[in-house]
């Protein structure tokens, strides 16, 4: 044990030295002044060596005890260790007093030996410090105890707190979606008129107007991010999506959306497919003229198998990144809602496609409807 490991157990232990010194001072020195009556150096060592082992090896086992679970066998388990730590006691001693006798340390005529005296009085002593023992102990819990309720109040005043700063936050947002929905009414408003009059004039921008309209409409009225749609609405908004692209670039994207199954009652988390459709279209080519993007949602024997394949855009390669964040986001999204029973792959093929494969199992779509 080096010189560091020493002071760290004097900074732990010395307030126990501390006053076993103070206690073996009165005993040894005052109480024998007064009584006028001083024992060998040898009997000192024998009485506060076995006391001392007595304190702390009956402090230690109590711990044990104390430490499982409360039964109607603790006091039963108690009141053994403490017969056990009797029997110690005196075992110790006797044994101590034969070593310190062969060693010298301790001159003593074992024919003056009377059993009876020696063992009340180790009962005695083992008894006094058990007692110790056992209030220091006690001491130390309730001390724990106390810490462990403080630290469940603070645990509760900042949960309490926290609680308190969401609930500002709700009505901050109640108030703020409040006044937003003054411009979406404006907003809705102004397209309308303006679908209505372009639909003679320019009946292209009227087409990209009403799918903008219809994909911002439902971008307001979306739930909360942790619950699921209708798999039927996203499906709606990727036609919206590929409308305004067809519409956009004059009908010459080659993409094909393919749906098969009935989909009705079928729940899906949001936004994950139009995340992918939207991949598709920033980071593929999309007007390659013998491999069209395909786009594949299918629903049979409770299964939902979702893919997406697109020739890779090599002149975007610097939006390769921002590619992998979405992707990453939707796996995220789908660990969040169906934990380890989903399969979601995404790579890159032979034929310099990208291909995402997701399959899910959904048992009893209606079911999923009425909940």
């Amino acid at each position: 044990m080096n010189f560091s490991a020493l002071k760290t157990l004097y900074k732990k232990y010395k307030l126990h030295l501390l006053i076993w010194s103070i206690y073996i001072i009165y005993e040894v020195f005052i109480l024998g002044y007064a009584s006028k009556q001083f024992k060998p150096p040898g009997i000192y060592l024998l009485i506060y060596s076995t006391n001392i082992a007595t304190f702390y090896l009956h402090a230690f086992l109590l711990k044990k005890v104390l430490s499982k679970k409360s039964t109607p066998l603790r006091i039963i388990n108690i009141l053994l260790l403490i017969a056990a730590m009797l029997a110690i006691y005196i075992m110790a001693s006797y044994i101590l007093l034969l070593l310190f006798q062969k060693i010298r340390i301790i001159e003593f005529n074992m024919a003056n030996f009377v059993p009876r005296d020696f063992v009340l009085s180790c009962m005695y002593r083992s008894l006094y410090f058990i007692g110790f023992a056992t209030g220091y102990v006690y001491l130390i819990k309730s001390f724990q105890d106390q810490k462990k309720v403080e630290a469940l109040e603070r645990q509760n005043l900042v949960t309490q707190i926290e609680k308190q700063a969401l609930e500002n936050d709700l009505v901050q947002s109640q108030n703020n979606y409040l006044r937003s929905q003054i411009n979406p009414h404006f907003l809705f408003n102004t397209l309308n008129f303006i679908y209505n009059d372009a639909r003679k004039k320019a009946p292209m921008a009227a087409d990209a107007i009403m799918n903008l309209a219809e994909m911002m409409r439902y971008a307001l009225k979306r739930p909360a991010a942790s619950e699921m749609v209708p798999l039927n609405e996203e499906i709606e908004q990727i036609e919206h999506l590929i409308n305004l692209h067809k519409l956009r670039t004059a009908n010459t994207i080659n993409l094909e959306l393919k749906v098969t199954g009935d989909m009705f009652g079928l729940r899906f988390p949001p936004l994950i497919l139009l995340t992918l459709v939207e991949n598709i279209f920033k980071h593929g080519n999309v007007s390659h003229s013998t491999q069209p993007a395909i786009i594949k949602i299918a629903y049979e024997h409770d299964r939902l198998n979702i893919s997406t394949i697109n020739m890779i855009n090599d002149n975007k390669g610097k939006q390769t990144e921002s590619h992998h964040v979405g992707i990453d986001n939707v796996g995220k999204r789908l660990n969040s809602f169906y934990g380890n029973a989903y399969v979601f792959r995404y790579y890159q093929d032979q034929l310099n496609r990208y291909i995402t494969e997701i399959e899910v199992m959904v048992v009893n779509p209606l079911a999923r409807l009425n909940r």
